[in-house]
């Protein structure tokens, strides 16, 4: 689980300051207010690991992946290439990692880590960007690893400090440290780098992201086979992730009991009212149909002749059971195109997936009522606030700002910002004004 976010430069954000982040966390704000940078950060760092073997600092991304945002320029903030951009995220892992070297004079060093705090600082030096600073650190094992421009380095453990053989710019390849196939040798440095370069990209493996819109359904579908990761950032390998499921036999936890991924998804659809039955049907060789009935009285009819909402929030769902546990799920407006009362609903399955398969969500959203029941949910106690973390964004003259809002355990929120929302009430009283006049008009 990411256990907070920090960037400084960083498109809108000048300093985000530290914003933590809880199992179930909600970015709200205006429109361009900075929260998709919020969750962009991330997505940078993942599409720089999955393109470990590249030599660029960071990978700032093409057509084909999670983003495209361009260049450094492009992302500094103002565009001031004189500034400094600064990344950093805690993290707890998964499952406890190893770490260990053979120092001279010192004998062998080890720790396992649980949890780790990752920071790096980038800047452009003769036109190309460069790494001024970079470090790992692991708080409850009381150690932290540096390396920092001048081909600096070393290990702080405690009040210990152990020094080696200047790391050297050329063994570092990109941001997050990863020692290049360039002169290659034994040292320590290089072995550290290379633990720690892993533990970064094994992290990132787990975080999945769908965005904002998503593909447009098929009447029909061919299966070759494969098995996703997960159902893509555009939710394009949804049906094949579910067809592997199916194979697979994997199962997802609900109510102490394991039970078909397709199962799960099905009952999401009819408890939402937006399907009375879902089913995969094979027709031919490797082509597959999804078939829906809308109610127990209707045809079934392919996925293509259904709503748009449905076809929209079917990855979402797929998603949502589909990824390990553990996982962090990355969400921008996973309730677009839904009505009211489904994007309610929607709170009520991040929740259960939250509480349940231990999955971390980071949702984006416009929504008044998912917030409104998430907020009923915790004063039911069906999540407690401390599984939470609501935040609102504003941009002031190109400059991101982020306050955290105040929930207590009844759901209430103290610094909710007026009318947000719109201004209902003062909706209300203005048409009843309006009426009177019109009536009092008439009457003349």
């Amino acid at each position: 689980m990411v256990t907070h976010i920090r960037m400084k430069n960083f498109k809108s954000w000048q300093d985000s300051g530290e914003v933590k982040l809880a199992p179930l966390t909600g970015f709200f704000g205006t429109n361009s207010s900075g929260k998709s940078s919020l969750l962009q950060m991330l997505l940078l760092l993942k599409q720089t690991a999955e393109h470990a073997d590249s030599e660029e600092i960071f990978f700032f991304g093409d057509e084909s992946s999670h983003i495209n945002l361009g260049n450094f320029r492009e992302v500094i903030h103002a565009h001031n290439l004189n500034k400094s951009l600064e990344l950093e995220f805690g993290t707890e892992l998964m499952e406890p990692r190893s770490v260990s070297l053979p120092i001279r004079g010192h004998g062998l060093w080890k720790s396992k880590i649980d949890l780790f705090t990752f920071n790096t600082v980038v800047r452009v030096e003769n036109q190309i960007p460069a790494i001024q600073n970079l470090s790992y650190a692991a708080p409850s094992n009381s150690w932290k690893i540096v390396w920092k421009s001048g081909n600096t380095r070393g290990i702080h453990q405690g009040t210990q400090f152990l020094n080696g053989t200047p790391i050297g710019s050329a063994y570092v390849q990109n941001c997050y440290g990863k020692p290049t196939t360039r002169n290659i040798g034994v040292s320590w440095d290089r072995k550290l780098l290379r633990q720690t370069s892993l533990i970064f990209e094994n992290l990132f493996l787990h975080i999945h992201y769908l965005g904002p819109t998503r593909v447009n359904p098929l009447r029909s579908y061919t299966w070759e086979g494969s098995h996703p990761e997960h159902p893509g950032q555009w939710g394009d390998q949804a049906i094949d992730a579910l067809l592997s499921a199916r194979a697979r036999n994997l199962k997802t936890l609900h109510e102490a009991e394991e039970v078909p991924i397709e199962q799960r998804v099905s009952y999401w659809l009819q408890e939402m009212g937006l399907a009375h039955s879902f089913a995969l049907d094979w027709t031919s060789g490797k082509t597959y149909e999804v078939r829906i009935q809308k109610t127990s009285s209707s045809p079934p009819v392919t996925l293509a002749d259904m709503g748009y909402g449905l076809t929209q929030f079917l990855p979402v769902l797929v998603l949502c059971y589909y990824a390990s546990e553990g996982s962090t799920l990355i969400l921008e407006q996973p309730g677009i195109h839904l009505h009211p009362k489904v994007q309610s609903q929607l709170a009520d399955l991040l929740i259960e997936v939250v509480n349940e398969r231990n999955l971390q969500i980071l949702v984006e959203s416009h929504s008044e009522h998912f917030l409104n029941r998430l907020q009923r949910r915790i004063a039911e106690e069906d999540i407690t606030p401390d599984k939470t973390a609501l935040y609102f964004c504003r941009n002031e003259e190109g400059v991101s700002t982020i306050e955290r809002l105040k929930m207590d355990e009844f759901g209430n929120i103290a610094n909710w910002p007026e009318n947000f929302f719109g201004d209902e009430m003062g909706d209300l009283f203005a048409m009843t004004e309006a009426q009177k006049k019109r009536q009092k008009k008439a009457e003349g």
